[in-house]
């Protein structure tokens, strides 16, 4: 009997369409249209319990949470889920539960410190030469572990108040940032002009070097990556695209095409997931996911663990096991497939890489050092100069 493996696995992209809509009537030209998913998104306790059965933890969480961070799932998203299991991989990232209630005594409501980091409203300035520019507050759909669940969705009690001409005078007067990376919310839900609009006055900053923007529109609303979109952003190349996919089922045909289209426009990619239990927290689910990523030409770039946001303790996952899974990837697949691990230091400390122990003893003779397989090899220590030249 042949049992499938992640490789076999990471060779299937289904498509969902239309799913849980299937007896609505809803035609393809609607189903393939960005402005239908969004004005068709899952927002309501109602519109959830028409197609699923929650468990007691998720009506609860519908209930009591909405004060904290708004539901909302696009259609070809919420077709992912799986109508009998509440421990599904996709309802645990999109779907309240009572636990988001419950905060924990280290749990911060921002906890990278971007408050403290943001020199004009909208603008995070933490490294040197990079910034963070937060265009918007608004996303497709709402993870329910979001780092900015303070400001996101505009139901949280604090505001996100971008000031863009500020921005844009901030950056002229500060000739060390080469690089800027759009986020939010999500920038791939402005319109084609818009955003264009904030890429060409970027563009026109001499020192500013390329452009990122951070966007999981991709993955919830494939259908907005329309060849108009994926020629308009080519035009302002260098420019970068960070997704973020946390487990191999998001990885459906649609979203694969969506993907294709922008590399085919030379916008490189690279996955940003996040460690979280009862998701992605094994490493068979990683090599699945990592191996699909780089079918769709996406580079598997960084393996965040789970940010100390408020309210996400029934998410969390202890770094050992995100260690774990780093060494179940490392020498057992392509480096191209191994993310970094990182965690990015609660109260601003920025990215911070967690490795695996590979260096097991070091002097001014040797390095001593393990691979893959737990074997260890020695590496010498160049000799001091004096040194050869007596060998000689």
């Amino acid at each position: 009997m042949h049992f499938p493996t992640s490789s076999d696995l990471a060779k299937t992209f289904l498509s969902h369409a239309p799913g849980y809509w299937a007896d609505r009537g809803v035609t393809p030209e609607d189903w393939n249209s960005h402005i239908w998913q969004l004005k068709n998104r899952i927002t309501t306790l109602s519109q959830l319990e028409e197609h699923l059965v929650l468990s007691e933890e998720e009506r609860n969480g519908v209930i009591l949470s909405g004060t904290k961070l708004a539901m909302a799932i696009t259609p070809h998203f919420f077709n992912l889920i799986d109508r009998e299991d509440p421990d599904c991989p996709i309802r645990r990232q999109v779907i309240p539960r009572v636990e988001e209630t419950l905060t924990s005594p280290y749990e911060m409501a921002d906890p990278c410190g971007e408050d403290s980091h943001m020199p004009v409203p909208g603008l995070v300035h933490r490294y040197p030469d990079r910034v963070l520019f937060l265009v918007t507050d608004r996303c497709a759909s709402y993870c329910r572990y979001c780092t900015r669940s303070r400001v996101v969705s505009g139901v949280g009690e604090q505001e996100l108040e971008s000031d863009y001409e500020a921005v844009y005078r901030y950056l002229e007067e500060h000739t060390e940032v080469r690089d800027v990376l759009l986020s939010g919310g999500d920038p791939l839900l402005f319109s084609d002009n818009k955003l264009e609009k904030i890429l060409r006055r970027l563009r026109a900053i001499p020192h500013i070097e390329f452009l990122r923007i951070g966007s999981r529109v991709p993955v919830f609303l494939p259908q907005r990556i329309t060849t108009e979109l994926c020629a308009m952003l080519q035009k302002y190349h260098p420019l970068f695209l960070s997704i973020h996919v946390n487990h191999p089922r998001e990885l459906t045909l649609e979203v694969k095409e969506a993907l294709e289209r922008l590399a085919n426009h030379g916008v490189p990619m690279g996955n940003q997931s996040v460690l979280l239990k009862g998701v992605n927290d094994d490493v068979e689910i990683m090599k699945t996911l990592v191996h699909k990523l780089l079918m769709c030409r996406v580079k598997p770039y960084y393996l965040y663990q789970l940010d100390l946001i408020q309210g996400s303790s029934h998410l969390e996952v202890p770094v050992e096991e995100g260690i774990r899974i780093i060494e179940g990837l490392r020498g057992h697949t392509t480096g191209y497939a191994v993310p970094q691990y990182v965690i990015d230091a609660p109260g601003g400390g920025g990215k911070v890489p967690i490795n695996p122990e590979y260096v097991l003893q070091r002097n001014s003779e040797r390095t001593l050092i393990r691979n893959f397989e737990g074997r260890t090899f020695e590496y010498p220590e160049p000799l001091p100069a004096a040194a050869r030249l007596l060998d000689y």
